[in-house]
């Protein structure tokens, strides 16, 4: 896994008018915290930070700080909902080493058999990885997978280094046929039941 490095600055001003003044500069206000340090409020170009958080689970070299370098992973990204840009993004400090909990995706791959479709119903699963060295997905052949086959997640073949840290009984995916409708039964039920009415209503105007 490589590392994207970012020079940083720190922040002393805080609020709303302060954010929207660094995000005027080109800028991304942070947070960087964790190993019981107390949290350092940075601002980080934001260019680079949105090229860099197109990689899943990002590890980032923070430059620029007064005890030097540290290594970082993107907790929480907040964007503009409607305009899409970065508002601020939490950081949490990592080390060689040390292990973590992330979401990696579920790349699915292969053809479905003929007659059945596939139902993914996790398209991310969570792992246990070193912080250094996290996988970027994992692959799922679905190749020869027959009708009402399914995957849990104790069924994927996680990449070396990282374990399952999600129940193992998660319904990854599912192949079903494609000729018979996955409509919820609550909804055909309550379908039915206006039929029924409708049918009692017909019956009394007849009356």
């Amino acid at each position: 896994m490589s590392e994207v490095r970012i020079a940083a600055e720190p922040r002393t001003e805080f609020g709303k008018g302060a954010a929207r003044r660094t995000r005027r500069a080109g800028k991304v206000p942070a947070v960087l915290y964790g190993h019981g340090t107390d949290p350092e409020h940075i601002s980080l170009p934001g260019h680079d930070l949105m090229l860099a958080l197109k990689t899943p689970n990002v590890l980032l070299r923070i430059e620029g700080l007064g005890d030097g370098a540290e290594l970082a992973l993107p907790k929480d990204v907040q964007r503009d909902p409607i305009k899409g840009f970065l508002e601020h993004v939490d950081l949490l400090l990592v080390k060689s080493g040390e292990k973590v909990t992330v979401s990696i995706p579920v790349n699915v791959t292969g053809n479905v058999v003929a007659g059945g479709r596939m139902v993914q119903a996790e398209v991310e699963i969570s792992v246990e990885a070193e912080a250094t060295h996290i996988p970027q997905g994992v692959d799922l052949d679905i190749e020869g997978l027959e009708i009402d086959s399914q995957v849990l997640a104790k069924d994927l073949k996680l990449p070396a280094g990282a374990t399952l840290a999600a129940d193992e009984e998660l319904l990854i995916v599912q192949i079903v046929d494609a000729t018979v409708s996955t409509e919820p039964a609550e909804a055909v039920a309550e379908e039915g039941a206006e039929g029924e009415g409708e049918a009692a209503a017909e019956g009394e105007s007849a009356e």
